[in-house]
């Protein structure tokens, strides 16, 4: 197999790297003898205190650098790719993918599936474990790469395979099993799909599961999403009410076993099934840490109690600020109530709250993380928004002031004749934001 070179594109100033002369432009092999194929090769490998680092130089000259520095030091290289290898795409073609629900014409990047064990790592990503080879598997327990988050949706092999139409798919309790007798943690997902993978199946899945405490420390269970792209995919229905009261009752008994019998609730419901169920959220103690805050677990309890905290700071006063929060279906009744909060303690700020209905990709989705620009401007254009308006953090591309429509926040704002600032993801800065502080 042909060696990978990876191409250095930065050297940090005063680092090892500059001190032996390596430049942008170089490139390294291997270390040690030990050929590098991503991030994880070169960070277990460069900890050694002796080190032989072949090189390809800019100028295609093959050398080899030996370097003595402290254990764990850094070599202070910047690479090509933060991964220093391409991404691993997703090999399933899961019956509620959410990717294969959106709709033609978007941007490019916002088609492309992940599944990539590495980012599991490095991001909290969930994935599959179908793209895990043997020798990646090895890989994990050698360097002991944790913790590891794997969408299992259910643990029954056959309907595994059917939900990620993946002949290859089940065998994921065999990979857990391995992660686990090598002290791997975990923590697991399941996208619950209306009469595929919930009642009996979701008790075997939990059961399952559970038997894998405490490496498996943790397992959230969160509804299907489904936009009115679904053309030519497997039918699937929405939870209703009394459906999701049905998954609460269910989940909470299952918490109530493994706190009797392990000394944690383990399995944990979203957000959204207190929402639909018409139910009040747990208290904070309820979360054990909120540990699966990323699949919307506890968020919007999270948020409460962060604001509750910020109020109970100030003492409040008479100052006068119109302002207007947008949000969606989902957080909308919270927030409508937290900004009932803030008005209690200044009485003459004028909070307007609307919810945004998600029109782009239909009316089942409720989470404001889905929300695109031109459904906020169609909605609220005419209305009164005061000073400015205020939009969650989420409702924008990770490192772009830019929407999933690809609006821009400064188109949005021009088109509403008024600031459109940003509320980051904490109540403190909730609470600030809406009484400039």
């Amino acid at each position: 197999m042909k060696k990978q070179w990876h191409l250095i594109t930065g050297v940090e100033p005063g680092s090892i790297a500059e001190e032996c002369g390596l430049e942008p432009g170089d490139r390294i092999g291997a270390i040690n003898g030990h050929e590098i194929e991503d991030f994880f090769d070169y960070q277990y490998y460069i900890e050694e205190e002796f080190l032989r680092v072949e090189v390809l130089t800019k100028d295609g000259e093959e050398c080899t650098l030996e370097i003595e520095k402290e254990e764990d030091e850094d070599l202070g290289l910047v690479f090509e790719s933060f991964l220093m290898d391409d991404y691993n795409s997703c090999c399933n073609k899961c019956m509620f993918c959410f990717i294969d629900q959106m709709p033609p014409g978007m941007r490019e990047t916002l088609y492309f599936k992940d599944d990539d064990s590495r980012l599991s790592f490095l991001q909290g990503n969930y994935i599959t474990l179908t793209n895990m080879k043997e020798k990646d598997i090895d890989r994990v327990i050698r360097y002991h790469l944790a913790p590891i988050n794997i969408s299992v949706h259910t643990t029954n092999p056959e309907l595994r395979c059917r939900m990620l139409h993946n002949r290859f798919a089940g065998d994921v309790m065999e990979k857990i099993r391995r992660f686990s007798d090598a002290g791997i943690p975990m923590n697991s997902q399941v996208v619950l799909c209306k009469g595929i993978n919930d009642g009996e199946e979701l008790d075997r899945t939990i059961r399952e599961l559970g038997d894998f405490l405490p490496c498996m420390e943790s397992l959230s269970v969160v509804p299907v999403g489904l936009t009115k792209y679904r053309d030519d995919l497997p039918k699937l229905e929405a939870f209703t009410k009394e459906d999701a009261k049905k998954v609460l009752s269910q989940i909470q008994g299952w918490q109530k076993h493994f706190l009797e019998t392990r000394g944690t609730s383990f399995v944990h419901a979203s957000d959204e099934w207190f929402i639909l169920a018409g139910e009040e959220f747990p208290p904070v103690d309820y979360y054990e840490g909120f540990g699966q805050l990323e699949n919307g677990v506890g968020m919007m309890r999270l948020l409460i109690s962060e604001v509750e905290e910020r109020l109970s700071e100030l003492t409040g006063d008479d100052r006068e600020k119109s302002v207007s929060v947008a949000t969606a279906k989902l957080a909308f009744p919270t927030i409508r109530k937290l900004a009932e909060q803030v008005t209690a303690k200044y009485p003459r700020m004028h909070i307007h709250v609307y919810c945004i209905e998600n029109t782009f990709f239909g009316e089942q989705i409720t989470v404001s993380g889905l929300l695109t620009g031109q459904d906020i401007e169609r909605q609220l254009k005419g209305r009164e928004l005061g000073d400015e308006l205020l939009l969650s953090c989420n409702v924008l591309k990770a490192d772009e002031d830019i929407f999933l429509d690809d609006m821009s926040l400064s188109a949005l704002s021009e088109s509403l004749q008024v600031p459109v600032n940003i509320i980051q993801s904490e109540g403190q800065d909730f609470v600030n934001k809406i009484i400039s502080m």
